[in-house]
């Protein structure tokens, strides 16, 4: 339903282990059984998770505090698109692709679903 190209991702992975894109149905039955292959060997896990893959995608995350009263408030965010086999290598802040609009509205959205859950 979600087309290709998709990531095929370990569910407990971390460094890039047990992942590969996938651009057809050949390369996602590989990929899938090298991934669940690797996944096990790296993490004792063999689960997978499967998403679309975003090209050129930008990677921000924004950091929340929040107090055992509900309080919950939103730090800058920290741009995390430099990446080397999908692995965070330079994180800067404040990232300089979001304008303060934007950069608004994601805060507000961050500190709305912390308080949600």
């Amino acid at each position: 339903e979600i087309g290709y190209p998709v990531m095929i991702k370990a569910s407990a992975g971390g460094g890039g282990k047990g992942m590969r894109v996938a651009n057809n149905d050949a390369e996602a039955r590989e990929g899938f059984k090298l991934s669940k292959e690797e996944a096990m060997a790296s993490f004792g896990d063999d689960r997978m998770l499967i998403e679309k893959f975003v090209e050129e995608p930008r990677h921000i995350e924004i950091q929340l505090v929040a107090d055992q009263h509900g309080n919950v408030i939103a730090l800058p965010e920290r741009e995390c698109s430099i990446q080397r086999r999908n692995q965070k290598v330079v994180e800067e802040s404040p990232s300089v692709l979001l304008d303060p609009e934007t950069r608004r509205a994601m805060q507000a959205q961050a500190v709305q679903l912390a308080k949600a859950v």
